[in-house]
């Protein structure tokens, strides 16, 4: 990529938006198990069911599945009868024990509490790692794993695919133009939680099933009682009470919606506001709905308040989930559609078309394949104007997306985006009829797997390494947190400190259970 006068213009605003490493430099690192580009790694998982299945699928078109742990036998089942030639476990530990020699990289898909310390564990073993997101469940461990990434000198990716996305990159390239003026208020929305939250009564315990390794799903959260709730069969999106899915809204366990889908949403704005940048000035939970003494509220909206970033001013992030529709937001017309825009009902059972509509529903559903391997939303969709003109010809028949996306106001206009940065466009969207998009300053993503297994191979660092999504998570952490309480908290990142609260600050770092270090290697 050649370094234009733009680049040096926008110098201080790239600053968190490029690689640590640089363009193309990584290959000098010579990173933990560096292979050439023409070898193929050696993949292990742990949590290999759901999204890990997903995970593992746009990794295996080019390289190899060696071994896959988890601890539930019914939820991986498919995947192991996917790869019947890997080796299988159910305790991370013993795998990264007998196979740390035939072993390459790892990708971590289990629910958020184990997150730090399957990763750890792994990148003290000079393995390379790709986790799901929220990354981790505490800031604690946000700011430990980006320093073993370092410290290790493994290649690191935070599952939040959207950050690959040619959208994600033309909402940040649009805004450094000054298309918008400068942005001073973000509004960011979801339809989750999908799964039970803000319920307040746990159900009597149940046998554990022989499928299921219940105080190695635990990990390092405190010993309670199984419980299937009274089910037999999973409901509607795979869980039973807590698991396979339904940890997501609970305390111990998720980091509920804003876990699940802000490190999508939150995406675009972080990359192009340079959020993880900014200190953060004030979080405070201003509506919630539903709320429980052990699981994270029905319905809630979260403000975020940040300071100026080089020439950006304050900005100020609204984020809402359990919704049921797009919000209402003042100055924005009512008659254009937000983020995800409809897609043109299909013609077909099973077909699609139009230019829109986000995942629907948890666990890996709406994945959708493509050219070198089973990727998720990359490059995604991009806004055509001759698409949307169709979306809005008469009689056209529209299939709504659930509500999902975000909304940035500048100075001097308002610009949308989708829930993974996807169908990128101004506000009226008449204005997009001869919008030509600005220059590329970012590189582009050759999809968010390989990505990642190009900077395992000596490429430069994925899109969302840990020096990017370790601060993204962060900041995204503190409004998890101003959900359990009322009022504004106040943060010093400096101290790693919530200073205005003393209860709060409590959930900084994570209660580990005796008989589980979170380090693999003493220190």
């Amino acid at each position: 990529m050649s370094i234009s006068r733009r680049y040096f213009f926008f110098g201080s605003l790239l600053a968190g938006a490029i690689p640590s490493g640089g363009f193309g430099s990584a290959a000098s690192l010579k990173l933990a198990g560096y292979k050439s580009p023409n070898e193929k790694l050696n993949f292990a998982a742990i949590g290999a069911g759901g999204q890990g299945a997903v995970n593992l699928a746009a990794a295996a078109p080019t390289e190899n599945i060696v071994a896959l742990c988890d601890v539930d036998d019914r939820r991986a089942a498919p995947t192991y009868e996917r790869y019947p030639n890997a080796t299988r476990y159910r305790d991370f530990r013993q795998m990264l024990d007998k196979e740390a020699r035939n072993i390459d990289a790892v990708i971590i898909a289990t629910p958020d509490h184990m997150h730090g310390i399957t990763a750890m564990w792994c990148m003290e073993r000079g393995k390379h790692v790709y986790v799901q997101k929220p990354l981790v469940r505490t800031i604690w461990e946000a700011r430990q794993l980006r320093e073993a990434a370092a410290k290790y000198r493994v290649a690191t990716q935070m599952g939040n695919q959207g950050y690959s996305n040619e959208g994600t990159r033309q909402c940040a390239e649009i805004i450094w133009s000054g298309e918008i003026g400068q942005v001073t208020e973000v509004h960011a929305w979801t339809d989750r939680p999908l799964w039970p939250q803000g319920l307040t009564e746990i159900p009597k315990e149940d046998p554990v099933p022989s499928t299921l390794d219940w105080d190695l799903w635990l990990g390092i959260a405190e010993k309670r009682p199984y419980t299937a709730g009274g089910k037999t069969e999973p409901d509607r999106w795979g869980g039973f009470f807590y698991q396979p899915f339904n940890w997501r809204g609970f305390y111990d366990f998720g980091c509920g919606a804003l876990g699940d889908m802000a490190c999508h949403i939150l995406g675009a704005p972080n990359l192009a506001l340079h959020l993880s940048k900014r200190r953060i000035t004030g979080v405070e939970c201003l509506k919630k709905e539903g709320t429980s003494s052990f699981m994270f509220p029905k319905a809630s909206v979260i403000r975020f308040d940040f300071g100026p970033y080089g020439d950006m001013p304050p900005v100020k992030v609204f984020w809402y989930d359990g919704l049921k529709q797009n919000p209402t937001i003042p100055g924005v017309p009512a008659e254009e559609w937000l983020g995800d825009p409809p897609m043109l009902a299909p013609s077909e059972p099973g077909g699609s078309s139009g230019a829109g509509g986000g995942r629907r529903g948890p666990g890996g559903r709406g994945m959708q394949p493509s050219e070198g391997g089973f990727e998720f939303r990359s490059p995604g969709r991009v806004f055509q104007w001759e698409q949307f003109q169709a979306l809005r010809a008469p009689g056209a028949q529209l299939r709504f997306p659930t509500p999902n996306g975000s909304v940035f106001l500048g100075e001097k206009g308002i610009l949308t985006t989708g829930t993974y940065g996807e169908v990128t466009r101004l506000l009226p969207v008449e204005k997009m009829k001869d919008f030509k998009m600005p220059p590329p300053l970012l590189t582009r993503s050759p999809g968010h797997m390989r990505d990642f297994i190009r900077a395992c191979k000596g490429g430069e660092p994925a899109c969302s390494n840990f020096d990017v999504a370790a601060p993204f998570t962060e900041w995204m952490l503190l409004g998890v947190i101003a959900l359990r309480y009322e009022g504004k908290l106040e943060y010093d990142p400096e101290k790693m400190r919530i200073t205005n609260h003393s209860e709060a600050n409590k959930l900084i770092r994570p209660t580990i259970r005796k008989g589980w270090d979170f380090h693999a290697i003493k220190l």
